[in-house]
């Protein structure tokens, strides 16, 4: 069962979330933990969750980096030394973990990027990374496909370019509704890719190959 959201508008670099020019202090994080903990109904202090709050603290590290990183930086580096290449560049099947901005609960799925190249291309493992910086960030769907598409028209200025995440979310999954096996599907294309059906429809087939 597939919801399905056709070419997400183009946001703003703006709306994007800012970065506090001063985090909490990583105690009082731990200590926000602590609260949580207890408003769960349970005693931060026993032995099982003692340690929990610096787990909790060091998880989210990990989990937010994106906001660490400016993700268009990393298609910087390009290289035009490709032969007069012009076809599709494609990456499929790319695990995304991101996280609703609404309930916290993780996003999973796959990202599947393409490019029409003009005159350069970027190293494939800058388009996993982008996906990272973007995705590792409290999100809505709509809001990371149009993000990862846009960094890449203004970072290599192709002829178009294609983006499809298909993902569940834990906060339908397992709370709510509690609805499983439900995939959210969203797509951006730009240039040629939204001009050209035929382009449109042989990035779907390479996807499902």
């Amino acid at each position: 069962m597939n919801a399905i959201a056709y070419d997400a508008p183009a946001r703003d670099q703006s709306d994007d979330v800012e970065l506090l020019s001063a985090r909490p202090s990583r105690a009082e994080a731990e200590d926000a933990v602590r609260t949580l903990i207890k408003w769960a109904g349970d005693d931060p202090a026993r032995e099982g969750l003692a340690d929990t709050p610096k787990r909790v603290a060091k998880a989210f590290e990990e989990w937010f980096s994106g906001y660490d990183v400016d993700p268009e930086d990393v298609l910087a580096r390009t290289f035009e030394e490709v032969e007069g290449y012009d076809d599709i560049v494609l990456l499929k099947n790319i695990r995304l973990e991101s996280y609703c901005e609404h309930h916290m609960a993780p996003i999973i799925g796959k990202a599947n990027v393409a490019y029409l190249p003009t005159d350069r291309v970027v190293g494939i493992s800058k388009l996993a990374r982008l996906i990272d910086g973007y995705s590792k960030r409290l999100q809505v769907q709509e809001k990371l496909t149009a993000q990862i598409a846009n960094a890449i028209e203004n970072a290599l200025r192709p002829r178009g370019v294609a983006v499809m995440i298909s993902a569940e979310h834990q906060c339908m999954s397992t709370r709510g509704v509690h609805k499983h096996d439900v995939d959210t599907v969203t797509t951006r294309f730009t240039g040629a890719f939204k001009d050209n059906p035929e382009l449109e429809r042989r990035f779907l087939r390479l996807i499902e190959a």
